[in-house]
C-alpha cells in the first residue's frame, strides 16, 4: 500500500484510486503523478493519524480530490457513492423516485434545466428554466466559482436528487417572470431515470425549432435525437437550435453519432498503446469509416443551425458542438467547460464510487488535437435578471438572432 498511511477505509481508497490512475491514464497533464501521489500520501497520513484504522472513505475521497485537482486535468476526478448511484441510474435507465426535474447551479438558486414530459414536476405546471429559490422553506444553491466546493450545509443539485429519491414531499419555491413567487409541493414518483432529447419550442411561425439535448448518458441518445430532428424537419422547421447548455457529456459514440446529422464524423482517439476512431454518418454510430470518407458532404440537416453553449457544457457534449460547428452550425453562449480533447474509463472504488481517468487524447485530424474549450461564436451569457423578471432567455435570443429570426418574446 503507497499511502503510508495505518491500513483503514480511507488508506484502501486512496491506494485503489492512484493505482487506476496510475496504471491507465494518458491525458493532457504535465505533472508527475507519482510525486503528487507520495506528498498527498503523507498528507492523508496526517488526517488520519487521530482515528488510525477507523479513518473514514470520507477523508481518504477529501484527500483524493486535492490530489486530483493538484493533478490539473478535469477528465480525472472521483465520484461519491450517491454521485456514482445517480451516474449509473441515468447511464442504465433505472426506475427510481423522481420528481422529473434536473437541475443546475445558477446565481441566486438552482435553475431548472429541464422538465421530463409527464412528470410529477411536469403535471404541477414547473417550467424549464424556472428558478427554484428555496426547497422546504430553506434558501438553495447559488454559482460556485470554478473549484469552489460548496460549503457546509449546501443544498444543491446533488442534494435535491438525494431527497426525491425518497419518496417524501418536498416544498419548491418557484420564481417566474409575470408571476408571484409559488410554492408547489411535489412527490418523486417511479420513473426511468434517463434524460431524453425533446422539443421544448417551436416558434417564428413553425419555421424554428429548440431541441433540449439534457445528457449523452443513455444508450439510444442519437436514435432518439436523430427521430426528434427528423420529425421536426417533416413537420416544416428548417431552422434548428440545439440546447447542450447544461450538458455534461455521456457516451462518446453517442455524442459523435448524434452529430453527424451536420455531416459526417470521424473522431479519432490516442491510448497509451495505439488508438481507434469513433465515427458517425447520418446521425448513427458505428458508420464504417470507408463510408464516412466516402460522403464528405452528406447531411441530416441541411438548413441553419446553432448550439446552444456555457460553463455546464462538458466532456462529450463539447465534442458534439465542436462537430456541429464544423458542420456550419453556430456555437452561441459562453466558453465550455474545457475537457474536449480527451475520454475516461471508470472504475469502481471500494466504498461504491467511482474514479473516471483520463486514457485517451482526442485528436480532430492527423496529429491536430481537439480544442480542450470551445468559444462561442456569439458570446451571450444567460442573464438570470433578465430571465426571472422579463422571461428573457438571452442565449435563445442570440441564437434566433444568429439564425435570422426575431428573438422570442418570452423564455420558452
Amino acid at each position: 500500500m503507497a499511502t503510508g498511511a495505518q491500513a483503514s477505509p480511507a488508506s484502501d481508497l486512496y491506494a485503489a484510486a492512484t493505482k487506476v490512475v496510475r496504471e491507465n491514464y494518458h491525458g493532457w497533464s504535465t505533472r508527475n503523478f507519482r510525486t503528487l501521489e507520495a506528498q498527498y500520501a503523507r498528507k492523508l497520513a496526517r488526517a488520519c493519524a487521530p482515528q488510525g484504522e477507523t479513518c473514514s472513505y470520507d477523508t481518504g475521497r477529501a484527500v483524493l480530490g486535492e490530489l486530483l485537482a493538484d493533478f490539473g486535468d478535469a477528465h480525472t476526478y472521483v465520484r461519491d457513492p450517491e454521485g456514482a448511484a445517480r451516474y449509473r441510474e441515468s447511464e442504465q435507465g433505472q426506475v427510481v423516485p423522481r420528481t422529473g426535474l434536473r437541475l443546475a447551479r445558477v446565481q441566486g438558486g438552482l435553475l431548472v434545466a429541464s422538465v421530463a414530459a409527464g412528470s410529477p414536476a411536469d403535471l404541477l405546471g414547473v417550467r424549464r428554466l424556472d428558478l427554484i429559490t428555496q426547497v422546504n422553506g430553506k434558501a438553495v444553491g447559488g454559482l460556485l466559482a470554478p473549484g469552489q466546493a460548496a460549503p457546509p450545509g449546501d443544498f444543491g443539485p446533488n442534494e435535491f436528487a438525494r431527497m426525491e429519491r425518497t419518496g417524501q414531499a418536498i416544498d419548491l419555491t418557484l420564481r417566474r417572470a409575470g408571476e408571484d413567487e409559488q410554492t408547489l409541493k411535489v412527490i418523486g414518483l417511479p420513473l426511468p431515470a434517463r434524460d431524453r432529447p425533446e422539443p421544448v419550442w417551436v416558434g417564428a411561425g413553425g419555421r424554428v425549432a429548440v431541441i433540449d439535448l439534457p445528457s449523452f448518458l443513455s444508450p439510444d441518445t442519437a436514435a432518439e435525437f436523430l427521430a426528434q430532428v427528423r420529425q421536426l424537419q417533416a413537420s416544416g422547421v428548417r431552422r434548428l437550435i440545439v440546447d447542450l447548455r447544461f450538458n455534461g457529456g455521456g457516451n462518446l459514440q453517442q455524442c459523435v453519432a448524434a452529430a453527424s446529422i451536420f455531416g459526417p464524423v470521424v473522431y479519432n482517439a490516442s491510448y497509451a498503446v495505439g488508438g481507434f476512431s469513433y465515427s458517425g454518418l447520418d446521425g448513427r454510430e458505428g458508420a464504417y469509416l470507408d463510408s464516412v470518407f466516402a460522403s464528405p458532404s452528406r447531411r441530416v440537416w441541411t438548413g441553419p443551425a446553432a448550439v446552444l453553449i456555457g460553463p455546464d457544457t462538458a466532456s462529450c457534449a463539447e465534442v458534439f458542438a465542436y462537430y456541429a460547428q464544423k458542420g456550419g452550425a453556430r456555437l452561441v453562449g459562453e466558453a465550455t467547460k474545457g475537457v474536449a480533447n480527451s475520454g475516461v474509463l471508470l472504475r469502481n472504488l471500494p466504498d461504491g464510487g467511482l474514479i473516471a481517468v483520463t486514457v485517451f487524447r482526442g485528436y480532430a485530424t492527423g496529429d491536430v488535437p481537439l480544442p480542450a474549450r470551445l468559444t462561442p461564436d456569439v458570446p451571450a451569457p444567460l442573464d438570470i435578471g433578465l430571465l426571472t423578471t422579463q422571461g428573457r432567455d438571452t442565449g435563445l435570443e442570440a441564437a434566433l438572432s444568429a439564425l435570422g429570426e426575431t428573438a422570442a418574446p418570452t423564455a420558452p
